[in-house]
């Protein structure tokens, strides 16, 4: 389920307060000492073919890549680079080779199958390797030569997908852009320039992901910001269009990797069941009620797709949206077995986890898997092997990942509101609770989505979509807690 990000600079209240969560949900704080010598070794080796992988390694050192992050990120999954061909197009997409710097069932190995994924908190990030492989060695840093997993991908001119290979190969990235610098240099970018192209396919594949119905929210990040006086503030931050072009690269090729792995009759793919009836009624009720709107037979996924993170409203629907997108989990399969519902509703496709082996633990095999059908010949051993633990390992991770991030969430929100207690904030009901006569309400400023009384007896104080006054009463950063009465 996609979440806003959530940033903050630096701060000594903020980065106290960050410091206590991780440590009250057992986030690691640092490497074994075991761990960061075996992977300061790995590095200083280099680049291994892993065990029962195919030897053959590609010098596509002469491509032009170009890795598009958030500003200062170190730890670089992907790189970019693509080709018109015909009408259409060759994507070239390079992804980190982790595995041939982790030894399976090594110290490192061990450590990142505990960790499952890389966390992010407002601060700072908690690895899912050590620094000497997720910021240096295994990363497709700028003007280095890496060891990596080459996608050649081919496009046609409406956006359709077609031949697709894994291939290892080293490369080496040209450019290191950040969103907003990738987004400015659109404008002086040439008709077959790297960033030209990103754009052409990606509003391609957006098109293609209408026409399927796929489901994409546009939620924003959020940042908490100093003010002049001293203050915090939190505002809501909507992402760029090459955020989406971007992702939509990320995207196609984690759909052709699964149809790969269900060729083969052996991979791990990411699912989610179609949203209940019950829940795409409470979303309807909920856009009428916010005064958004919801045309009699429009799907969840048309309607959602076209919002917008630009009011109160819609930021609030956007959230709400979100419930639509739960229960995803990873899917394992072997002998021929597929599961016996692969899909992705909110993707309208089949689709798998490859493209982040950095950041996200299970990708790494599902790579060695896809690359060993586009060989000809049986996966690695211990690929295979991992599949049985690994839908129970990414689910243990994404719970620990969320508990962070609403944790740090709510922290931040009672930090920035506590100078206020007393004031008054206009608010609008977005979530009526008649069985704990609770409302959720979304105020209009600041950025703060929080739970309110209602008073007087269910459904006697508000309803959906009404505009109401609220007063902040207390808080308390230390339990994340802010407490709201109506006036």
């Amino acid at each position: 389920m996609p979440r806003p990000i959530v940033r903050c600079r630096p701060d000594p209240v903020m980065v106290a307060g960050f410091d206590r969560i991780r440590t009250e949900l057992n986030v690691p704080a640092a490497f074994p000492e075991v761990v960061l010598q075996s992977a300061t070794d790995s590095v200083a080796v280099g680049p291994r073919i892993p065990p029962g992988a195919d030897s053959a390694v590609l010098d596509a050192r002469d491509l032009p890549f170009v890795t598009i992050d958030p500003p200062g990120s170190t730890d670089l999954d992907q790189a970019f680079f693509a080709r018109r061909r015909g009408d259409g197009y060759t994507v070239f997409y390079a992804i980190a080779d982790v595995a041939a710097l982790v030894a399976p069932g090594g110290a490192v190995d061990i450590e990142a199958r505990d960790r499952g994924l890389t966390l992010y908190s407002p601060d700072l990030r908690t690895s899912l390797h050590p620094e000497s492989i997720n910021e240096d060695g295994g990363s497709l840093l700028q003007g280095q030569d890496r060891r990596a997993l080459l996608w050649t991908i081919e496009v046609d001119g409406d956006g359709v997908l077609g031949d697709a290979r894994l291939e290892r190969a080293d490369v080496r990235t040209r450019h290191q852009l950040s969103y907003r610098a990738a987004q400015a240099g659109m404008a002086s970018a040439g008709p077959d320039d790297a960033l030209t192209l990103l754009r052409e396919i990606g509003e391609l594949r957006e098109a293609q992901e209408r026409q399927r119905g796929a489901v994409s929210l546009a939620l924003p990040s959020q940042e908490v910001v100093h003010q002049p006086d001293g203050s915090f503030a939190i505002l809501f931050d909507e992402s760029l269009p090459i955020e989406g072009w971007n992702a939509q690269i990320s995207l196609l090729t984690g759909i052709v990797a699964s149809r790969i792995m269900l060729d083969a009759g052996v991979g791990l793919l990411r699912t989610l069941p179609e949203p209940d009836d019950r829940t795409v009624d409470q979303l309807r009720r909920t856009a009428n009620a916010l005064g958004i709107g919801w045309r009699r037979g429009q799907s969840y996924a048309d309607r959602v797709r076209s919002l917008r993170p630009d009011t109160p409203e819609t930021a609030a629907m956007l959230s709400q949206a979100a419930r639509g997108l739960r229960g995803a989990g990873y899917v394992a399969f072997a002998d021929d077995d597929p599961p016996s519902d692969p899909r992705h509703s909110a993707i309208a496709s089949t689709y798998a986890h490859v493209t982040a082996p950095l950041r996200r633990l299970c990708d790494r095999f599902a790579n060695e898997i896809v690359m060993a059908h586009c060989a000809d010949h049986a996966p690695p051993a211990w690929a295979v092997e991992a599949l049985e633990e690994l839908p129970s390992l990414m689910g243990s991770a994404k719970n620990r990942d969320r508990n962070l991030e609403r944790a740090m969430v709510d922290f931040m929100e009672a930090t920035v509101l506590t100078p206020r207690v007393g004031e008054t904030f206009a608010a609008v009901v977005t979530d009526v609770d008649d069985e704990r006569n609770r409302l959720r309400i979304q105020l209009r400023e600041p950025a703060v989505v929080a739970r309110v009384d209602a008073g007087g007896g269910p459904g006697k104080a508000a309803e959906l979509g009404d505009e109401i006054t609220v007063r902040l009463v207390a808080t308390d950063p230390g339990e994340r807690r802010v407490d709201f009465t109506i006036v």
